[in-house]
């Protein structure tokens, strides 16, 4: 089959919409580091820091599946850069806030930017690169990226913070951005679906309102509750929005989300399977990081530097997972991935009061390292098993939605467990029994992603199927009567 793109054009562009997505992923961690540091410079309230990373995630999460089928619609490049200026000038616009009103804006235009990009940009990859071995290897390193930069951010997050300024975490983007602004005319093609089709209006409007007071109200819950009546009256809206989407896309001619493409078994199983392991991986660095800081006692800088295990080893297991995908499909390199994310987090289920980074904390990051290419390779590569051209926007949303759907709810769930058994045994024994209270709760949260990573598993070996993706590693797509 003739490839689509001419090939040095093709891994330049896969360069360009790489370094974008780059910029995304980083953003989801990298404040975690500089929070105290923005709390102090703005003068927040401590109940409003929150929002720093609420507003992005709900942005994010909420306006990824419009921003994908925008793609397909209006054309992928002029998507991709329509995103890349929102993010660039969102991020500008953060590292000068001067209120914390300001930077809470900011964040969440940064994320409408992200939600914009994300889809784009993995659309652009199917639409350049064929079904099979190249398009394997393109989505190898689309996942290391995916994976690994949550903990690069950690890293990234501590040495700007400690020698630049927190500032400079958001400043940093707009380099990265003006480069992918110049570079996506002379090396990305533009593409879109050939069909025209009426917008779907109710049911964009559904759905993001729908997805948006979700992730709202998962990483509010922790607190007001998860009983209290806020939480259930939001979760609530955000079920009747769903189910209201659902009725409109059942009806609308052209649905914004054609319920078909769920036909293919292993596309349904991979988007299942990328929530959870957002929820797992977003979950760890969002447990590890309060760990380290505020038991073990160590700074921005060196809670950073500690990631360089797990982002490092990532990025070395990375071709290795690719060239293994490439060889004996992704089935069960994906099994080999979620085991590894399993070990990961019981592993931390141990860690102790006072403890070390090389023998407590560094078999942990190197597992979880290797655990993330193996894991998000193949999913990125399941998601999209057998999607046509016209609906590459549409998928890689659904499948971005899932992984930040996942990652908000997994850090809500266990910053719930883990509050709650903090809560607990300080009323027990007292303030002065906080290490040992903030050690137990986070060992509590780790016991959540075991069982995350297990669902995660399960799902894996039930529903993607070895069949369907032998046909993509051959380069051939399904002939599954998928329109």
């Amino acid at each position: 089959m003739t490839s689509p793109h001419p090939d040095p054009l093709r891994w330049k562009a896969l360069a360009v919409v790489c370094a974008a997505f780059f910029m995304t992923v980083l953003d989801v961690s990298i404040v975690n580091v500089a929070l105290p540091s923005i709390g102090k410079g703005l003068h927040f309230a401590q109940d409003d820091l929150q929002w720093v990373i609420t507003a992005y995630a709900i942005t994010f999460g909420g306006f990824l599946m419009l921003g994908g089928r925008a793609a397909d619609l209006l054309g992928r490049r002029k998507v991709f850069v329509a995103g890349v200026v929102v993010f660039t000038i969102a991020s500008f616009f953060c590292g000068l806030a001067w209120s914390e009103g300001v930077l809470i804006v900011s964040r969440a235009v940064q994320g409408l930017g992200a939600a914009i990009i994300s889809p784009a940009a993995l659309s652009i990859i199917m639409t350049t690169f064929d079904e099979g071995a190249e398009r394997n290897k393109a989505l190898g390193i689309w996942g290391a990226i995916g994976g690994g930069g949550a903990a690069v951010g950690v890293l990234a997050g501590g040495v700007l913070t400690k020698y630049l300024g927190w500032e400079w975490i958001f400043f940093v983007n707009v380099p990265v951005g003006a480069i992918a602004l110049a570079l996506t005319p002379r090396f990305v093609r533009e593409s879109h679906a050939a069909r025209e089709s009426a917008p779907d209006v109710l049911g964009a409007v559904a759905v993001t309102s729908g997805l948006a007071l979700l992730v709202y109200a998962v990483s509010t819950a922790p607190t007001h509750h998860w009983r209290s009546a806020t939480t259930l009256l939001l979760l609530v809206g955000a079920v009747v929005l769903l189910v209201a989407f659902l009725v409109i896309e059942s009806r609308t001619k052209d649905p914004l989300m054609p319920f078909h493409i769920f036909r293919i078994r292993t596309v349904s199983g991979a988007n299942i399977s990328a929530l959870l392991l957002g929820a797992s991986l977003f979950a760890n660095f969002f447990l590890l990081t309060l760990y380290v800081q505020e038991v073990l006692g160590w700074s921005a800088l060196k809670t950073g530097l500690t990631f360089i295990a797990t982002a490092g080893s990532a990025v070395l297991w990375a071709g290795v997972a690719q060239a293994l995908v490439t060889r004996f499909g992704a089935k069960p390199i994906m099994i080999i991935g979620f085991i590894g994310m399993l070990a990961g987090m019981i592993w931390y289920t141990t860690i102790p009061v006072h403890g070390s980074y090389w023998s407590d904390l560094l078999p942990g990051y190197l597992i979880i390292g290797f655990a993330i290419p193996f894991a998000f390779i193949p999913v990125s590569i399941a998601a999209l098993a057998g999607i046509e051209h016209h609906e590459a926007g549409l998928a890689s949303g659904i499948f971005n939605t899932a992984q930040q759907i996942g990652g908000a709810i997994g850090v809500a769930v266990v910053s719930s467990v883990s509050i709650s058994r903090f809560d607990h045994l300080t009323k027990l024994h007292g303030p002065s029994y906080f290490p040992q209270a903030f050690t137990s709760g986070t060992r509590y949260g780790f016991w959540a992603c075991v069982i995350v990573s297990i669902v995660g598993l399960l799902a894996v070996l039930a529903l993607v199927r070895r069949g369907e993706l032998a046909h993509v590693d051959e380069g051939e797509a399904p002939a599954l009567g998928v329109s």
